[in-house]
């Protein structure tokens, strides 16, 4: 019997900057970049674990930008599937020229997209779910991972779950009724007591001829220049070619590109991820994935996170539910329930032209 995951592969876009971890995060020095959590691991080295953990490294693909891939190669010295685009298209010409390289080489391959930054700390959860993901792909379905609310949380997409589609070896898979963007708080809260809907946690798996036949329907263009640059990618011409066509392949995200038009003719599914997520989006996420305050910090009637990476003692009086983050060339001082506003501040430094500090 051949093995549930012998045909799959995992990309990771790792792009971003991460605005609302600013300062810690940069363009130069993006979150997935970073040991977050004090782990002793970055968050892609993570997530490189996670899946090392169910393929081999051959299968892991990583696709990145120029500024990143020296650093990635460092991180991941047995990575060999790196593909570095020319410039950041959004996520579904990085996803799909994946795809095409990949069902080139193999053909009948089976792909999972999963972010660069997020935490997972469940292991045997996510295997369960990637397994139940791919046995729903192998139907030609294109399958994403809900994962299990906790709270009703507003910083987040909502998948809708609706009938079981009775898959063997998935028998949580659901056909998916319905993307729904952020909602407000009574809507979430609607959601969650529902129990029909999970958090969009931008994990999608497919098969690669699957993925790339909705594109060449939904998205013609787009498809056409994935397979210019995947035809030429085994060849000598390959930069050349991916340099000439790489700019005018439209800017878009997976999401409005496929998931969400397919989910409508009802070509998706979805199955529960019952693990725990963090997509670390912010410094309130920060702390609840346990980061710790700099060791050196001084707390008088006051509570909160404090990260000095200059080694700057940092003392907070009198102040509770704060985040103060210092770098050698920035201060960041923040209420918790503000920081997800923090992206507004890397918004304002580019306005004033301070390129230096974003």
């Amino acid at each position: 019997m051949s093995h549930p995951l012998e045909s799959f592969h995992a990309v990771i876009p790792a792009g971003g900057a991460g605005t609302r971890l600013w300062p810690l995060s940069r363009a130069s020095r993006p979150k997935f970049l970073l040991d977050l959590d004090g782990s002793g691991r970055s968050l892609i080295q993570q997530t490189w674990d996670r899946l090392h953990d169910l393929i081999p490294a051959d299968r892991i693909h990583v696709v990145t930008g120029r500024a990143h891939a020296q650093a990635i190669r460092e991180q991941l010295p047995d990575l060999t599937g790196l593909i570095v685009e020319p410039s950041p298209r959004d996520s579904m010409p990085a996803i799909g020229l994946a795809a095409a390289v990949i069902g080139a080489q193999h053909p009948g391959a089976i792909i999972g997209s999963f972010a660069a930054d997020h935490v997972i700390d469940d292991q045997v959860s996510f295997a369960e779910a990637i397994g139940q993901a791919v046995a729903v792909a192998r139907t030609g379905l294109v399958t994403t991972i809900g994962i299990t609310p906790t709270e009703a949380s507003t910083a987040f997409g909502y998948i809708e779950s609706g009938e079981r589609l009775g898959v063997e070896g998935a028998g949580s898979a659901r056909a998916i009724r319905s993307f729904v963007e952020k909602p407000d708080a009574a809507t979430a809260a609607d959601y969650v007591a529902s129990g029909s809907y999970s958090w969009n946690g931008g994990m999608f798996v497919t098969r690669t001829d699957v993925l790339l036949g909705h594109l060449e329907r939904l998205q013609p263009g787009l498809h056409a220049g994935l397979m210019t640059i995947a035809s030429a990618w085994t060849g000598g011409d390959r930069q050349a070619v991916l340099d000439s066509t790489w700019p005018a392949l439209t800017k878009i995200a997976i999401d409005h590109a496929v998931a969400e038009p397919v989910s409508l003719e009802g070509g998706m599914a979805v199955v529960p991820g019952e693990f725990t997520w963090d997509d670390v989006g912010d410094f309130a996420a920060l702390q609840d994935i346990g980061a710790a305050s700099s060791p050196e910090t001084i707390w008088v009637d006051a509570g909160g996170l404090a990260i000095a990476e200059d080694g700057t003692t940092i003392a907070v009086v009198g102040l509770d539910d704060v985040v103060v983050v210092r770098t050698s060339d920035a201060l960041l001082v923040v209420a918790r329930d503000s920081a997800q506003s923090v992206k507004d501040v890397v918004a304002e430094l580019k306005r004033r032209g301070r390129d230096d500090l974003v």
